[in-house]
């Protein structure tokens, strides 16, 4: 009889691991990651982030990532307090997905609550690019193994994912400050037929009528509204939207609202990008209140009526599930596929 047959080896081995979670933020919202690290009870992981003279960004960890859930927190937006564009923002969350991988990080989670060219999820004209899959496939790329992120501007991006694919909506934040604030003759209305199940839902929420704008887009980042199939007169009107970028289309909307009778007009959105001359425009329309989250920072110079949600206690629920491997979807009831 052998060794072998007297002292059978065991199927598996059984180590004791202790999971170890990291939260590291780039420099396109550092307030939004200080939030999550504080309702999670963890300092933000130390890390050198900078932009050589050339243009080139650079990142190191200044602590050991071995063995670690790596959740890094950027949106790919532009912060102009960091001198950081879009595209520098998407650049460094590729190098800092790529450190940790390189650092021996057990896994590598993206945190980016706005996903930047989600906007470019199909090709509208001939020899266009879907730039919307190709940053998921870069992400994927340099090594993330899991995407978080907050109301994609259409819900088959997540299909552009190889690794799984987290998709948070801010709907019940934006509901419960408006049933709050308890508005009589509230109508929600859609900007355009593609929001409409968004709006339907909005609406349902909160115990409102839905009205839709008819909208053309004759250029890019141009809209034409021409009429609104509904009634709005005499009532106040509720924009909802996923983003509010240049708010020109916010603004004509408004204007189109307004000429049909509606008595106020307020809006909402998850994302704020406000670029180009969004001040000028939100000025120049009547809005009792505009309404968005945190997940870009808001640039200098916003008008009194705009009023700013975090999102925290929605990514820090998230990244407490995904981290302890429960159920993402419990953090919404299961409802947060809305387009």
């Amino acid at each position: 009889m052998t060794l072998l047959e007297t002292r059978p080896l065991p199927r598996d081995l059984e180590l004791e691991y202790n999971k170890r979670l990291m939260l590291v933020s780039g420099r396109a919202n550092r307030e939004l990651a200080a939030r999550i690290a504080s309702k999670l009870g963890v300092d933000l992981g130390s890390v050198t982030l900078k932009t050589f003279a050339n243009g080139e960004v650079y990142c190191r960890y200044e602590e050991s990532v071995r063995g670690a859930d790596v959740f890094i927190v950027q949106p790919t937006c532009a912060n102009t307090d960091e001198g950081l564009s879009a595209n520098d923002a998407l650049m460094e969350l590729l190098v800092m997905i790529d450190a940790a991988v390189g650092g021996s990080a057990h896994r590598v989670i993206a945190v980016t609550p706005w996903y930047g060219y989600s906007r470019q999820d199909k090709k509208s004209a001939p020899r266009e690019p879907i730039s919307a899959r190709m940053v998921a496939r870069m992400l994927e790329a340099a090594g993330s193994d899991r995407i978080l992120t907050m109301d994609l501007h259409s819900g088959q991006i997540q299909g552009f994912f190889a690794k799984p694919c987290d998709h948070m909506t801010a709907l019940f934040m934006l509901t419960q400050y408006f049933a709050d604030l308890g508005l009589e003759d509230l109508v929600v209305v859609a900007p355009d037929a593609g929001r409409v199940k968004l709006n339907q839902k909005f609406a349902d929420k909160i115990g409102a009528d839905l009205a839709i704008l008819n909208k053309e887009r004759p250029a890019q980042q141009v809209a034409e509204i021409n009429y609104v199939i509904g009634d709005v007169a005499g009532k106040t009107a509720l924009l909802v939207d996923d983003i509010i970028d240049t708010a020109g289309t916010l603004k004509a909307a408004a204007e189109a609202v307004l000429d049909a009778g509606a008595r106020r007009v307020y809006a909402a959105a998850t994302h704020g990008v406000f670029s180009g001359n969004a001040w000028e425009n939100l000025a120049a329309a009547n809005f009792e209140r505009i309404v968005v989250t945190d997940t870009i920072p808001l640039r200098p110079g916003a008008p009194d009526n705009v009023t700013v949600l975090s999102c925290a206690d929605l990514l820090t629920n998230s990244i407490r599930q995904i981290f302890t491997d429960g159920s993402v979807s419990d953090v919404f009831g299961g409802e947060n596929q809305l387009f």
